[in-house]
């Protein structure tokens, strides 16, 4: 929870020095003296303009999309009138016009326009993995962070679920954040019933992220409901499971990181739920959030499968997540000792309609072994 404070709170002083930024630089952009000559009415002026700009976005997106194509054109104003400055600094350059606002706000156009097709599309990812282990070759489709209704109904579900059966997967694993709080009950219903006919060796999995059982007490849905729904059209939902799915491979699905993090419920440690399994078998391991690798290191565990980060989303914010250490890893395939960990972009996003950083995805995953 301290943590979210934080970055609140830092989110609030960037908007705002945002805000107060824009307001000081349009006057210079625009003509303004029809108001007055006077500079204070100016940037009052300019900061109506930023306020009825952030109302209009919120309107039409929402607050906190808004609050992003604030920041960026902040942020990009400032860079870009530090590049100019620089210019003129070393160049000994004068331009007639201010171009450095006109370039901050196409570069802001261009880069969001660009971030909400890579939000709204979506990519396959191809991973290929070896082990020493004897094991009969595996193929995995990987998704997380559909919080449906973000950049699809339960209608666009079914279309990219239709996609990723074409790729013929032996298993399909949920990595949690399956719905949201926004999420009307019709598309997850709807996204339910699709993955009923979803046709592979071993069947579909669903692990629970931190927004599955629902912040806001007025979802559409309870947690109960959901679950009811899934193992209804036949998806299996693990709390602290092993499923073995055949004679070389376990999967594990675990409880979210949020039940010990908010404290409000428990979760089995990785090595209270790998005493007892055969080391010789493959392990795989469903966990909504990347923040456990010591100890599934440790438990030499094979590979880890996690979204919750969204891959940093946007740039150049990224890797915030892992410097204040609320995530051991962002985006992509990584190792630590005999453990291979992969973390998803996902296939949508939170309430946050831009992905500048990374895209959308759904990931492939073959595993084969040396032997």
């Amino acid at each position: 929870m301290a943590m979210w404070i934080v970055i609140i709170w830092t989110v609030i002083a960037f908007l705002w020095a945002s805000v107060i930024y824009l307001a000081n630089k349009l006057p210079k952009l625009f003509d303004f003296s029809f108001i007055s000559n006077s500079e204070l009415k100016q940037f009052l002026f300019g900061l109506a303009v930023v306020l009825i700009l952030g109302a209009l976005l919120t309107f039409f997106i929402n607050l906190a999309s808004a609050a992003v194509c604030l920041i960026y054109f902040g942020l990009i104003w400032a860079v870009s009138d530090f590049v100019f400055y620089l210019l003129q600094k070393i160049f000994d350059l004068s331009f007639e016009y201010y171009y450095s606002g006109w370039i901050a706000f196409a570069v802001t156009f261009i880069s969001l326009s660009i971030g909400f097709f890579l939000d709204y599309n979506v990519w396959q990812t191809n991973y290929h993995l070896s082990t020493n282990k004897k094991v009969s070759p595996l193929k995995i489709a990987l998704i997380a962070d559909a919080h449906l209704g973000t950049t699809f109904n339960g209608d666009g579900f079914g279309k990219h679920i239709a996609k990723i059966q074409e790729q013929n997967p032996d298993l399909l694993v949920i990595a949690g954040d399956f719905v949201d709080d926004e999420t009307h009950k019709k598309d997850m219903v709807k996204a339910c019933e699709i993955l009923k006919n979803f046709k592979s060796k071993y069947g579909v999995y669903l692990v629970f992220g931190n927004h599955d059982k629902g912040y806001n007490r007025f979802r559409a849905f309870s947690s109960k409901e959901l679950i009811d729904e899934l193992k209804k059209n036949n998806v299996k939902v693990l709390f602290d499971e092993v499923i073995s799915l055949n004679d070389d491979y376990y999967l594990i699905g675990r409880k979210d990181y949020s039940e010990i993090h908010e404290k409000i419920g428990t979760r089995l440690s990785m090595s209270e739920l790998t005493e007892n399994l055969d080391k010789n078998k493959y392990m795989i391991v469903l966990d909504h959030q990347p923040t456990d690798y010591k100890n599934q290191a440790e438990a030499e565990v094979d590979l880890v499968l996690s979204g919750h980060t969204h891959g940093g989303q946007l740039f150049p914010f990224n890797q915030v997540g892992k410097w204040i250490g609320a995530n051991n890893w962002i985006y992509g395939l990584t190792h630590q000792n005999k453990t291979d960990f992969i973390v998803t972009s996902g296939i949508s996003a939170w309430a946050i309609k831009f992905k500048t950083g990374t895209k959308s995805e759904y990931v492939i995953i073959d595993i084969k072994s040396e032997k």
